[in-house]
């Protein structure tokens, strides 16, 4: 075995006991030699403040925790916020959801059009001018008009809408698959016209083809006289009052007054209620009377033709 001489300051001197230093005590993982002597204050402070890191990474790994435990990390380790130590950005904060705010209530239904009606109009009609879609898929077609009193109120374009939605359905009378309607052009042929008139156009008109539309002496309801479908513009707008009651909305009334009266005009007469709480059939006089049963607008139910009583 060779021997490793010592530098002379570090051989023992006669007489004399050298007290090893300890600062000299080697650090873990290091080369004997390799690390520089430090005061004991120096390496307490340094492991404080590596422990302060350490937890600081712990405390931002666990997300939300970091928010209810950021005080107290701070006592622990000794260090303020300003510490070079703790210099670790906090975890982005998700806000907390707003609330849902509840649904908005639905509109209640439109029962009858608010404003005055106009009693007369200039006695003359707009006619709208335009073709409309085949409605029906079988049978013989009818071609209809579409005409509204000038001075009414109501556009002519609009109304024939609101006739097309009646007859389309489903549930209108095209369901039978033995017929078909159309709208057509003043021009072209057609087989009856369906009028928007004031009650004094109307009840003129009606009176003229047989039929008196009067309650309590004034024009009220509806009619069908040879080739017109003769709607009354005061029911278009107010409906009438059982309706109302009932909280059937005017979109129904108004499929049910022209589903009614080209009924008339298709050679189908009055029926009657069949029972209790049971749909009124659309020949039935709905615009009079319920007589206990439901407001219905439709001449053919789950794709069979429904009817009452004859009258």
């Amino acid at each position: 075995m060779s021997r490793v001489s010592l530098p002379r300051s570090h051989r023992r001197q006669p007489g004399r006991h050298v007290r090893p230093s300890k600062s000299a005590a080697p650090v873990a993982g290091a080369t004997r030699g390799s690390m520089p002597r430090r005061r004991p204050a120096v390496v307490a402070r340094a492991a404080v403040v590596l422990a302060a890191v350490g937890a600081a990474v712990t405390l931002v790994a666990g997300g939300t925790g970091w928010l209810r435990g950021a005080a107290g990390a701070n006592e622990v380790a000794g260090a303020t916020p300003s510490s070079p130590a703790m210099a670790v950005a906090p975890p982005p904060v998700t806000p907390s959801p707003a609330p849902t705010s509840a649904s908005p209530s639905p509109k209640p239904p439109v029962l009858r059009e608010p404003g005055p009606v106009p009693s007369a109009g200039r006695g003359n009609f707009v006619i709208d001018d335009r073709t409309g879609p085949v409605l029906g898929t079988g049978g013989r077609m009818q071609g209809y008009r579409v005409a509204v009193e000038a001075g009414s109120g109501v556009d002519a374009g609009e109304f024939a809408l609101a006739v097309q939605t009646a007859l389309t359905g489903p549930g209108s009378w095209v369901d039978s698959g033995r017929l078909r309607l159309r709208q057509v052009d003043r021009d072209a042929g057609y087989d009856f016209t369906v009028y928007l008139a004031t009650p004094r156009t109307a009840g003129r008109m009606c009176a003229a083809g047989g039929v008196d539309i009067r309650v309590g002496g004034r024009p009220y309801t509806s009619c069908r006289a040879p080739g017109k479908v003769i709607i009354n513009l005061e029911r278009w707008r107010l409906s009438v009052p059982h309706y109302v009651d009932a909280k059937v909305p005017l979109s129904v009334y108004r499929n049910y007054v022209v589903n009614h009266e080209v009924g008339h005009q298709l050679g189908n007469r009055h029926e009657r209620c069949p029972g209790k709480g049971k749909p009124a059939p659309v020949m039935m006089q709905q615009t009079l009377f319920l007589n206990g049963c439901v407001a219905n607008p439709w001449p053919y139910l789950d794709g069979r033709r429904y009817a009452g009583p004859r009258l």
